[in-house]
């Protein structure tokens, strides 16, 4: 399990940082100090590795961000809160699931589902949220809320620093969630 974890830190950084494609797995083993025979033994192919750097980023971005938010008065204000502090830090490189997917998409299924699945994660936990507001239709609310998310990251990762694109879809999405609750 240590070399796993050792792998997946490795991994995790180099991919978020480089680029998946970029990234071969003799620089996995290099950074991580884990053998090649151990890498391809803990995980077989690159596709696993990818995969499985996926799943663990899945867990811990929601896990920061749900903590983040549950500490907060206005939850879905709370989410954009948190989008600022990420796109501030220093090594914000967007989103790592949008990022793998534009670059593996096309030709792994195992790397859609994940992030298909990450996704779907977060417009249901957002969906839960827009519920809690009392959002008439918390399931086009959440989509909406998805949508700003989705589009703040992109801007940010491409117009840095992206605090700004994260003020400016919390705005967007307060007004979205005025118009949800006044009709």
């Amino acid at each position: 399990m240590e070399h796993e974890e050792r792998l997946l830190a490795a991994a995790g950084d180099l991919f978020y940082r480089r680029g998946v494609r970029a990234v071969g797995m003799d620089d996995v083993r290099a950074a991580s100090g884990v053998s090649l025979k151990r890498l391809y033994q803990c995980f077989p192919s690159k596709e696993a590795l990818v995969v499985a750097y996926l799943e663990r980023r899945d867990e811990r971005w929601m896990s920061s961000l749900t903590a983040y938010v549950a500490e907060r008065r206005n939850s879905i204000a709370a989410v954009f809160e948190w989008l600022e502090r990420w796109f501030g830090e220093d090594d914000f490189r967007g989103c790592g699931f949008v990022n793998a997917y534009g670059e593996l998409g096309a030709t792994s299924e195992a790397v859609r589902d994940v992030v298909r699945r990450h996704k779907q994660r977060l417009r249901d936990y957002l969906r839960g949220l827009a519920a809690e507001a009392g959002a008439a239709d918390p399931d086009l609310l959440a989509e909406q809320v998805l949508v700003l998310v989705d589009g703040a990251t992109v801007t940010a990762m491409v117009s840095p620093p992206g605090t700004a694109a994260a003020r400016s879809a919390g705005h967007a999405a307060a007004a979205l969630i005025a118009a949800c609750l006044a009709s």
